[in-house]
């Protein structure tokens, strides 16, 4: 169990997440696990999953009318395979090493949404998707850009319907593959009940919020927040490998 200022931390640092996701469309994985992890490495990938899987509910519940879920299967069977290696790096790399890569996933992923690619969307393009999501998504909880990518020139209601339903069965996919490998603990599952109350006060604070916020300068932030973490975990990490 987390100490008091432990869980703390955590609650705040989730709670910012949540209602930056609901400000957004994106940011409770990108924003959590970076800081999560200089706070407690423990709380990532796990814990992260089990309240991306939760605000992923309560988003598609919002949006469930604009959702089309046509293609995403070929994204989930990808998140099988990238989910089973993204598994393999957490077994077999140290804890320095993880901490680097996530730091990358973190930097790749602000990348990604700042440049605002544009793919095609088909079934290639969602199971190559798919695979980096599920690297990307055991690793350091942090699935949601590849997909974003596909979808951004989709209307904003329905960007958020097809990450939130793909978020949905791609986090059970990634914390099935993770517990058969043993690494789904009830500490794990202790946690992410603790924070979750964070995570529901994130999605209905965005709610209130939502028609006051300037969204451009949220996103902003975000990026140089998450950007300065990631440095922070690869510099700590190459200094522990020193």
């Amino acid at each position: 169990m987390p100490e008091t200022l432990t869980l703390l931390s955590a609650l705040f640092v989730v709670f910012c997440g949540a209602l930056t996701q609901g400000l957004i469309g994106f940011g409770l994985a990108i924003v959590a696990s970076p800081l999560l992890y200089l706070i407690d490495p423990t709380m990532v990938p796990i814990p992260v999953l089990f309240m991306g899987f939760t605000i992923a509910c309560l988003t598609l519940l919002k949006s469930k009318q604009h959702l089309a879920f046509k293609g995403l299967e070929f994204a989930l069977l990808g998140r099988i395979p990238g989910g089973i290696l993204g598994t393999v790096l957490l077994l077999v790399a140290p804890k320095p090493i993880l901490g680097i890569a996530i730091g990358f996933i973190v930097v790749i992923a602000v990348g990604l949404n700042m440049l605002k690619l544009h793919c095609p969307i088909n079934r290639l393009s969602l199971f190559i998707a798919g695979i980096l999501s599920g690297i990307f998504g055991n690793v350091a909880a942090i699935g949601g850009p590849p997909l974003a990518i596909l979808f951004a020139n989709k209307e904003a209601n329905q960007f958020r319907a097809a990450l939130s339903a793909f978020f949905i069965f791609s986090s059970l996919i990634s914390i099935a593959i993770l517990a058969f490998a043993g690494l789904v603990t009830l500490a794990h599952i202790m946690t992410a009940l603790l924070l979750l109350p964070a995570v529901l006060l994130g999605h209905v604070t965005a709610k209130k919020l939502a028609q006051h916020i300037n969204k451009n300068h949220i996103r902003v932030a975000t990026h140089i927040l998450c950007s300065v973490s990631a440095l922070i975990i690869i510099i700590e990490s190459l200094i522990v490998l020193h």
